[in-house]
């Protein structure tokens, strides 16, 4: 049974920054394509950040520059940094898992519960 279990979320300043962990059981974060999503609201869920197995980034517009997706394989989690926070960034973020090797259009079978992020002005 695949379990993903995110952490690390919390209320921060503009300009701060967190790190989102998102622990993986009966599954291994760098064996298909993952990536964090958030749902702000009033907005619809948007696709932050991805990789792939050969760690390879992508990254939405609003967050390029600010945001690294990385893979932590001695602890099988899969890691959002998020640095220079705005209040836009506000939402509750979910790491979400494929089966799949190409990330371009993949399906994301698996998802955790989300975490919360809240950023003030």
């Amino acid at each position: 049974q695949v379990q993903l279990v995110e952490s690390g979320g919390g209320s921060e300043q503009a300009g701060g920054s967190l790190r989102l962990s998102c622990v993986a059981s009966g599954y291994v974060v760098s064996k298909y394509c993952m990536a964090w999503f958030r749902q702000s609201p009033g907005k619809e869920r948007e696709k932050v950040a991805g990789i792939d197995i050969a760690s390879r980034t992508s990254y939405a517009d609003s967050v390029k520059g600010r945001f690294t997706i990385s893979h932590d394989n001695a602890k099988n989690t899969l890691v959002l940094q998020m640095n220079g926070l705005t209040p836009e960034d506000t939402g509750m973020y979910y790491c979400a898992g494929s089966t799949e090797f190409v990330c371009y259009a993949a399906n994301y079978n698996y998802w955790g519960q989300g975490t919360q992020v809240t950023v003030s002005s």
